[in-house]
């Protein structure tokens, strides 16, 4: 069972924002087999400009589950956020169940398909694009796209290289270490 800590910024947590909430979060638990003992950590801000962004933080023991989503109606963030959430489960738990299914191949013992969920893998596949983002690619050293894709938090960052003018890509690796994809454009 999700215990949840519901916080608001310029907006008073009523218990009908609060029920709501704890009802589409909850639906991840079905993902579960074993019910999870974790806290769902949920922050519900308004803004000036009458946006309403929900960021969700959801520590297991072997993942971190995070969304975030702004938009007009606050409703509709809480909605998106727990859609973000149930499309994380169903990614890791297909990878976790890519990786069982590999170690089984390799030790030449035959899976049951029930076991590594055909199903959530197909639903993998039918994703549709919900989200477009349109931005100029500003000239930097690759060092300096390594800092800027840190700050933003994220795990990869494109830019124009400063040196070459081509469109590469930083990452960040498993291993805690940073690559670099190089572009050729003809």
């Amino acid at each position: 069972m999700l215990n949840y800590n519901i916080r608001g910024e310029n907006i008073e947590v009523t218990p009908a924002i609060r029920n709501y909430t704890e009802n589409k979060i909850g639906k991840i638990e079905k993902y579960f087999e074993d019910e999870p003992n974790a806290s769902a950590h949920v922050n519900l801000k308004t803004y000036s400009d009458h946006t309403a962004k929900v960021e969700v933080t959801v520590p297991l023991p072997h993942v971190v589950l995070r969304a975030e989503e702004t938009t007009e109606d606050l409703y509709g963030s809480i909605d998106l956020v727990a859609d973000k959430l149930e499309r994380q489960i169903r990614k890791y738990k297909t990878k976790v169940n890519r990786k069982f299914r590999r170690q089984h191949v390799d030790e030449l013992q035959p899976i049951d398909p029930d076991l590594w969920g055909g199903e959530e893998e197909h639903e993998e596949h039918s994703s549709k694009i919900v989200k477009t983002k349109r931005f100029n690619l500003k000239p930097m050293s690759p060092e300096e796209a390594v800092l800027q894709m840190e700050m933003l938090g994220h795990n990869f960052f494109i830019f124009r290289d400063a040196e070459t003018d081509s469109k590469n890509i930083v990452y960040k690796r498993d291993d805690g270490d940073y690559g670099l994809i190089e572009t050729d454009e003809e």
